[in-house]
């Protein structure tokens, strides 16, 4: 690596603590100001770095650009697979991994219960909205006024006695989700079958996917099911990390902003 490629690394790594000064930044690298200057003033050019009016250099919006397009490119599900395979392997349960993608929620992802039960769902299946805790989760991130049109043009099959069947009751479980952190399916969509799912986000902090755990209630009943609830939520940690979510951002975020709803795990 070039000197001058290694300062200019060393400098953007830097700003990413914060603004800094020409002269702090000649202290760090023990360069004379010249040679620093020459180097932001290249970075400048390109929006790696901007100066404002007293002349304290920030990272610029090309980096971020940048950044996003990284996120982008990573794949939710090469990333997620071998966390969801701990899962499986911990719980010994059905795990899904699912995206909401055209008005539609879709399991990319699935491990087998080890168990001989198994669940009827399959990769590349559509889950409902309304009924499973994949869909609970991805449609309860969506913005409000979203979420209420979304309610209001699902076909609310009632797949079981406990199916929620109307917009109305569906907002406020949607509501529920947001509070608690988590969405739950208590034999709404498969009679006898508990499951519990959490919110995978990326690195802006966009719930991008969901993962959840299946388990028949004649193998787990729902106080156990509820009990693996941490082993999923680390899961969903996991994965979010490998996608460049960073729990501290939404942490920080909450405190500036009471207001907010509360994150998703």
């Amino acid at each position: 690596m070039s000197q001058s490629l290694a300062r200019a690394m060393t400098l953007l790594g830097l700003l990413g603590d914060g603004p800094r000064s020409l002269d702090e930044l000649a202290s760090v690298l023990e360069v004379h100001k010249t040679t620093v200057l020459r180097l932001l003033r290249t970075m400048e050019a390109d929006r790696f770095v901007q100066h404002d009016a007293d002349h304290r250099y920030q990272l610029g919006s090309r980096l971020f650009e940048l950044a996003n397009h990284a996120l982008e490119q990573r794949d939710v599900r090469s990333i997620a697979r071998p966390h969801l395979a701990e899962l499986n392997s911990i719980t010994g349960q059905t795990v899904h991994l699912a995206t909401y993608e055209a008005g539609v929620v879709i399991y990319i992802d699935k491990f087998d219960a080890q168990q001989s039960v198994r669940m009827y769902s399959r990769i590349g299946k559509p889950a409902p909205l309304h009924c499973t805790a994949v869909g609970k989760i991805l449609i309860s991130a969506r913005p409000e006024a979203e979420r209420a049109k979304i309610a209001d043009g699902i076909t609310y099959t009632p797949f079981t006695e406990r199916t929620i069947t109307t917009a109305e009751g569906y907002l406020r479980e949607l509501e529920l989700v947001l509070e608690q952190g988590f969405a739950e399916d208590r034999e709404e969509h498969e009679s006898f079958v508990n499951c519990i799912g959490c919110a995978v986000r990326n690195g802006t902090g966009d719930v991008v996917a969901a993962v959840s755990m299946s388990v028949p209630d004649m193998v787990l009943d729902h106080q156990q099911v509820l009990a693996a609830l941490p082993d999923v939520q680390r899961a969903a940690a996991a994965i979010s990390e490998g996608l460049g979510w960073r729990p501290s951002r939404e942490r920080n975020e909450t405190t500036e902003n009471p207001s907010q709803t509360k994150g998703m795990q």
